[in-house]
Formats: C-alpha cells, sequence, structure tokens
C-alpha cells in the first residue's frame, strides 16, 4: 500500500487498519461501478460516460460526501485531460 499523510509526517496507521480501508474503498467502488453499469443499461449505452459515474455518486454518497466526491471527480478528469 502507498501511504500518503499531509503534514502528520509522526502520524502511522496500522496495517489492519489499513487492510480495513482498503476493503472499504474496494466495496464503495465496486457499489458506484455496479450503480453506474445499472444507469447505463437504462439509457442503453454500452458505454459508462461520466454522466452516468456522477449519477450514481449522488445516488449511492450522502449529501456533503457526495458534493466532495463530485468535486474531486470533476478536478481529477480535468487535470487528466488537460495533460
Amino acid at each position: 500500500y502507498q501511504r500518503r499523510v499531509h503534514g502528520h509526517s509522526d502520524t502511522g496507521i496500522s496495517n489492519k487498519a489499513m487492510n480495513i480501508m482498503n476493503s472499504f474503498i474496494n466495496d464503495v467502488f465496486e457499489r458506484l461501478t455496479l450503480e453506474a453499469s445499472r444507469l447505463s443499461k437504462i439509457n442503453n449505452t454500452k458505454t459508462m460516460s461520466s454522466r452516468e459515474i456522477q449519477t450514481a455518486v449522488r445516488l449511492m454518497l450522502p449529501g456533503e460526501l457526495a458534493k466532495h466526491a463530485m468535486s474531486e471527480g470533476t478536478k481529477a478528469v480535468a487535470k487528466i485531460t488537460s495533460a
């Protein structure tokens, strides 16, 4: 695992905690992709677009978490497309 710590170089995370976080992230990713896949099928498209991903995020994540996820996702896509 790559550990990224911003500003607190003396702070660590145990292997057990890292495994729990990894499982959590994988579970959320799987749920979001499953929902986005369902939305693609509803829209009769074979390709999953950013629109399906954004809608899945809005449906699956609560309030502020969805807003932050949308903001970070938009920044990430903009960074990749400008490179």
